[in-house]
């Protein structure tokens, strides 16, 4: 069982950044990573993922903001937010997924998930 540790969450101004940390207790049963976020009242909604390999994807409102990377030296995947708004506050879930999909943005796709860690953005 893959066990996903965040860290990073906090409260930070309109404008300003933040980063996100996901250690995951093993690699071995990871091919990708995500970030998803939920705002009270919403559906758990996809942020941005990255492959093992470095393939990355973003949800529009991510684009050119955000940043998803990892290391895999230490089984890490970080999420660099940028340029916050307060549209933007949410309890963010890092996730693994153990295999390729076709809908990578689905959080049913990943198998493992963090505990949550929530982003206050004020304005």
């Amino acid at each position: 069982q893959v066990q996903l540790t965040e860290s990073g969450g906090g409260l930070v101004q309109a404008g300003g950044s933040l980063r996100l940390s996901c250690a995951a207790s093993e690699r071995a049963f990871t091919y990708a990573m995500g970030w998803f976020r939920q705002a009270p009242g919403k559906e758990r909604e996809f942020v941005a993922s990255i492959t093992w390999s470095g393939s990355t994807d973003y949800t529009d409102s991510a684009k050119g903001r955000f940043t998803i990377s990892r290391d895999a030296a230490k089984n890490t995947w970080y999420l660099q937010m940028s340029s916050a708004k307060p549209e933007d506050t949410a309890v963010y879930y890092c996730a693994a997924r153990s295999r390729y999909s076709t809908d990578s943005r689905a959080p049913v796709a990943y198998d493992y998930w963090g505990q949550g860690t929530q982003v206050t953005v004020s304005s």
